[in-house]
């Protein structure tokens, strides 16, 4: 299902060096990046950080990502951090098959689906982020839906607006998976585990169903890997 090494290239030179991936099951930043690799077919070697049990703050993962976040990315001894850039760096590393249109305008508009999720939507729900708002479970919940809604909704005006200007499905950007559909997969499984009503959403949701029946997709999902619980 993957490409060998030798496949692909880094700083202009074949990559024989294992690439190494730290990961968590549930986190929805490393599932973008997982959905990436399996896109692109490159191997890679997963390092699992438990994040509830605090191994993302211990000191010898900061030593590798000085955020205490996943994922973080190791190509050879370069060690490389932040979903957005990682998925940006194996599109120039492995450009096919794409994650990115090639039209400049089509780009934007695939990189500002992604910042929606990015930006506006997921970190307002990351488990530091819900711990610091309230002690509450549901003061918790009722922050997180807020947002994931908000969020959402914006991504679904996003697409039909495309798509009444010509944008075909059944992706989120066009007729191939693509990084949107990185940051949209995610996003709409952490919504079902806040049991968000996906109704008002149709355009997403069929944009799931299509990335959900890709390979690249199932290989990534959070149950699909090694260190997933019950």
């Amino acid at each position: 299902m993957r490409a060998s090494p030798e496949e692909y290239y880094f700083l202009g030179m074949p990559l024989t060096d294992k690439v190494v991936l730290y990961t968590y099951w549930r986190s929805s930043s490393a599932f973008r990046v997982r959905i990436a690799l399996a896109h692109k077919k490159v191997d890679y070697q997963p390092v699992f950080v438990n994040l509830l049990e605090g191994a993302q703050q211990a000191p010898e993962y900061k030593a590798h990502n000085p955020a205490g976040w996943v994922p973080t990315l190791a190509l050879g001894d370069k060690e490389l951090t932040e979903s957005v850039a990682l998925i940006e760096l194996l599109e120039e590393l492995v450009p096919e098959p794409a994650l990115f249109p090639k039209d400049p305008i089509a780009r934007a508009r695939v990189r500002g689906l992604v910042e929606t999720i990015n930006a506006g939507t997921q970190p307002f729900q990351n488990l530091a982020v819900l711990k610091k708002v309230s002690a509450d479970p549901e003061g918790r919940t009722a922050w997180a839906t807020h947002f994931i809604t908000r969020g959402l909704a914006a991504f679904e005006a996003l697409l039909a607006r495309y798509a009444a200007d010509g944008v075909s499905g059944p992706f989120a950007y066009g007729t191939s998976l693509g990084a949107a559909d990185c940051f949209l997969v995610p996003q709409v499984y952490n919504a079902r585990r806040f049991n968000l009503d996906l109704a008002p959403y149709p355009r997403i949701v069929a944009a799931e169903r299509a990335a959900l029946a890709t390979a690249a997709v199932q290989a990534a999902l959070p149950e699909n890997q090694p260190d997933a619980k019950p």
